[in-house]
């Protein structure tokens, strides 16, 4: 199709009257007036990036595209082609008045705020572009003819008035493709996803030593939560320091008894081949009917046992 038969259908839909029909969906939509709406999108883009200039980084720009395709869907329906205005124009102006008005409607500080500080970002311009470097503070002040501490309240307001996406993307060095949730995460807290989990581990912890016999008990909470020494606990328990050492390896079948919580189904303890296998399957069996879920939930010593009273008799 050339050029002058689309100025043709162009015309045939400028001169019929459109009725606002808001309500309506784009399905009811008249072909020609959406054929019309579908060649000016390019003008949408460009609008866009000729208005996106006056605001924050921040803002999304995709937000900015669809409320100028809602202003150019109202131009399409609204336009008279008797005014003499071409349509590219009269849909320019739609377009750019509908995303200010989403701007606006989605900014929650004042319009005075912003002028303020419009302000004070072309102070802050025009006194680095004379001094070859950024203003301080007092300069900024002088060349808003305001006092010192009426500029950090104007600042403080500014700063609070930014609403920031957490997706939104932020460089930094050595990094890409960094969001501000990277940035402010904080290293050192749990999430509560990872604190459930951990809660839940001590539980199964807790169980596994308290359904110890009394000597791995005692050996495992002096070793691993009293930090005593193989000595220590072979004078306690009058036996060797072998012999220690031996407890200490029959108690880590207790591990495998944790470890067990986490692998599906437990072994039937009277299915096994092995005394050693019925052992541990008996063992994983108590550790997972010791504590309720509920109960593993809720945040706990780690555990609860002899390590007071052998704490005590070893002082």
């Amino acid at each position: 199709m050339n050029q002058s038969d689309n100025e043709q259908r162009r015309r045939r839909i400028r001169s019929r009257p459109m009725r606002a029909q808001p309500s309506q969906g784009a399905g009811s939509m008249d072909v020609e007036l959406a054929t019309l709406i579908e060649e000016h999108l390019p003008l949408v883009k460009h609008v866009v990036f000729q208005v996106a200039v006056q605001f924050p980084r921040h803002v999304d720009r995709d937000e900015l595209a669809r409320a100028g395709a809602l202003g150019l869907v109202e131009a399409a329906r609204r336009y008279d082609e008797a005014r003499g205005v071409p349509f590219e124009r009269f849909a320019a102006q739609r377009i750019r008045g509908a995303i200010l008005d989403a701007v606006r409607a989605a900014d929650w500080a004042p319009r005075s705020l912003r002028t303020l500080a419009r302000q004070l970002e072309q102070a802050e311009q025009q006194l680095a572009a004379e001094l070859g470097r950024m203003p301080d503070r007092n300069e900024v002040a002088e060349a808003l003819d305001m006092r010192r501490d009426e500029l950090d309240q104007l600042q403080h307001r500014r700063f609070r008035s930014v609403v920031l996406n957490l997706e939104h993307a932020t460089p930094h060095e050595g990094e890409k493709d960094l969001t501000l949730v990277d940035l402010l995460a904080d290293e050192d807290s749990i999430e509560p996803s990872a604190e459930l989990e951990l809660r839940e581990l001590h539980s199964y912890l807790r169980n596994a030593i308290r359904l110890l016999p009394d000597r791995h008990r005692l050996v495992v909470v002096g070793s691993f939560l009293e930090g005593r020494t193989s000595q220590e606990l072979a004078d306690f328990l009058g036996v060797t320091v072998s012999r220690i050492s031996q407890l200490r390896s029959e108690a880590l079948l207790l591990q495998e008894g944790i470890d067990a919580q986490y692998a599906g189904e437990l072994s039937d303890p009277s299915g096994g081949s092995g005394r050693v296998a019925r052992r541990k399957a008996t063992f994983a069996e108590g550790i997972a009917t010791a504590s309720a879920f509920a109960d593993r939930m809720e945040e706990i010593n780690l555990i609860e046992s002899d390590a007071p009273a052998l704490t005590a008799r070893m002082t």
